[in-house]
């Protein structure tokens, strides 16, 4: 351990020596701003506050995330724990991968350490196929809890959602645009709600806007994994089947489709266009920049802190369902569909602001 030496600190903060010393033996006579910024400056210098000055938790929150390989979960981590820490909150970070710890095996971890509430993100009550009475046995024991991307009808719990509907329709209507009538979805697994209410936005959104058939639907749809490669072949099958736009469940998917277009000699945008989903960091960097559809990162972050602490202080009037409209962020992956149509007139997907619907 590394002790404060006073004319570091004092240096440091621009201060004298005995104001340092004031602040570390706790003596009045400091003004709070001053206080702050001398145990501010010991923090950057690396010395250990004393025991009395350290900051006290206010308790541990467990952080589920399914994956850190999809930026967008690092993404919501980073801004939760930052919010938690600001109020006084210790989040623990649990992270799920293929075979390893189970969510189930997580909660108990997290109720072992005594946390005093969970935010789940895309966990298991994003999957259609699991048995969603563990999230009411949570309730039973009175502990806060808050999900995200998902929904489990009928649980009394604060629920953060993205409107992927409201983001599929931004898609296919910026490339009808364009011009593009065949446009594909690569999808995620069929199983995960945000996947059903992508396909029956777009399905809705072609059906509206280019006069789709249910039939021709059915070859405009494929389903693969959230990863780069399987937005490749979900490209590559898509591209059989004669699309000249491809909109993308996540934007891993979509550099997936780039790849899978790229390995056929064709180009992106000009033969092909892509839109991808998440707005994810570093993809207006990619060749070409992504057009993808920004989900509310930040908002939804927050927002999923601010409901657990309501909990957590015994407030219900956060549970509810909270909707998140995404954003259209145009950049180098779409451009006019190489094939000529005749222009008809089209219907501007629905934009909607962020709301609150009270209930499940």
């Amino acid at each position: 351990m590394v002790r404060a030496r006073q004319s570091d600190i004092a240096a440091h903060a621009g201060v004298s020596e005995a104001t340092v010393s004031r602040v570390l033996n706790n003596h009045p006579g400091v003004s709070e701003a001053t206080r702050q910024t001398v145990l501010t400056s010991l923090d950057v210098l690396g010395f250990e506050r004393p025991t009395y000055l350290r900051r006290k938790s206010a308790g541990l929150v467990g952080l589920i995330l399914p994956e850190l390989t999809n930026p967008i979960f690092p993404a919501f981590a980073q801004i939760i724990e930052s919010a938690l820490a600001r109020q006084g909150y210790t989040p623990i970070l649990c992270t799920q991968t293929a075979g390893g710890v189970h969510e189930d095996e997580y909660v108990e971890l997290l109720l072992d350490h005594g946390v005093c509430g969970i935010i789940n993100i895309s966990g298991l009550h994003a999957d259609t196929e699991a048995d969603l009475a563990r999230y009411f046995r949570l309730r039973e024991l009175g502990l806060p809890l808050v999900l995200v991307n998902g929904e489990v009808p009928g649980l009394a719990v604060p629920a953060i959602i993205n409107d992927d509907v409201a983001a599929v329709e931004l898609a296919v209507a910026h490339l009808v645009e364009l011009g593009h009538r065949r446009i594909g979805l690569a999808a995620g697994p069929v199983r995960f709600v945000p996947v059903v209410r992508k396909t029956a936005g777009f399905r809705a959104a072609m059906t509206r806007l280019t006069g789709a058939t249910p039939r021709t639907l059915d070859d405009l749809v494929d389903n693969q994994l959230f990863t780069v490669e399987g937005g490749a072949t979900a490209a590559a099958r898509l591209l059989d089947r004669g699309v000249t736009a491809i909109v993308a469940a996540s934007d891993l998917m979509a550099l997936g489709a780039v790849r899978a277009v790229r390995s056929r000699g064709l180009r992106v945008p000009e033969d092909v266009s892509i839109v991808g989903h998440d707005d994810s960091q570093l993809v207006a960097f990619t060749d070409p920049p992504l057009t993808t559809i920004r989900q509310n990162v930040m908002a939804m972050a927050e927002a999923a802190v601010v409901a657990l602490l309501d909990e957590i202080r015994g407030s219900d009037a956060s549970r509810a369902e909270y909707v998140y409209t995404p954003e259209l962020v145009v950049r180098g992956s779409t451009a006019a569909s190489p094939v000529r149509v005749v222009r008809t007139p089209v219907v501007t997907a629905r934009r909607r602001t962020p709301r609150a619907v009270q209930g499940r």
